[in-house]
């Protein structure tokens, strides 16, 4: 399996203690693990703190790093500032409040995707709502039997899991990706996929590399708000958390 950082194993810690391991030409740095998410698949890069002693570091956001790069992701500094240097040890302090809302909003679009069954072919997280474009001509023509039918799986708290596959595997079950725009994270040899259900009763099971609640029950009312459309074949489908 690809190596993994800590913030996809461990979704939930808000602090690491870490070593820096190189520095970008731009001022971002690298560390040899990261609880910061780096923007991809419609999901901002987390932002937060970096903390060594005799200095600190306010962190704008986390992008994903080439893959010859020293380490994984980059730390972007929210202004220029003198950095730790090589071989530090630092303290990563995660913005928590403000992933957490971004792990609600992204397992809620997984919900949408279930409640509308097209084909997707854009999205976005926020902190406080989501989108998602669907191929579909027609906008839905019951949207509060929507609402009821999402916050009905979220009442019910079915548990959000991963498994991992290997790239053949997912090429054997195309079935598997709803996202017409935005490739599965493959490359590596594996493909990590999530659940939402438990085996007898699963509602979803997609690969997704973001990050997501544990349990449907930390995703609160949702509510689908605004339906654009895109195009002949396109309506953007705006999800809020109530």
């Amino acid at each position: 399996m690809p190596q993994k950082q800590s913030y996809r194993i461990h979704p939930y810690l808000r602090d690491l203690e870490t070593q820096v391991i190189g520095h970008t030409s731009e001022g971002g740095i690298y560390c040899a693990d990261s609880i910061f998410y780096p923007t991809g698949g419609g999901q901002p890069g987390d932002s937060g703190r970096l903390v060594w002693p005799g200095g600190a570091l306010e962190i704008a956001t986390t992008v994903k790093a080439e893959p010859d790069a020293p380490g994984a992701v980059i730390l972007v500094p929210s202004e220029p500032a003198p950095l730790p240097p090589i071989g530090t040890r630092v303290r990563q302090d995660l913005d928590w409040e403000r992933r957490h809302r971004h792990m609600r909003v992204h397992t809620a679009l997984h919900l949408l995707s279930v409640a509308i069954p097209f084909p997707v072919t854009g999205g976005q997280i926020g902190v406080e709502r989501g989108r998602l474009d669907f191929d579909m001509a027609e906008k839905p023509e019951d949207i509060d039997a929507l609402d009821a039918l999402m916050n009905g799986w979220i009442a019910q708290d079915l548990p959000v899991t991963e498994s991992w596959i290997t790239d053949a595997q997912l090429a054997a079950q195309p079935e598997l990706v709803k996202t017409m725009s935005v490739a599965p994270p493959i490359g590596q040899g594996w493909v990590r996929l999530i659940a939402i259900g438990r085996e007898n009763a699963q509602i979803d099971l997609q690969p997704c590399g973001g990050t997501h609640v544990a349990s449907l029950s930390e995703i609160g009312g949702v509510k689908i708000g605004k339906i654009e459309k895109k195009g002949r074949q396109n309506r953007r489908v705006y999800l809020h958390l109530t």
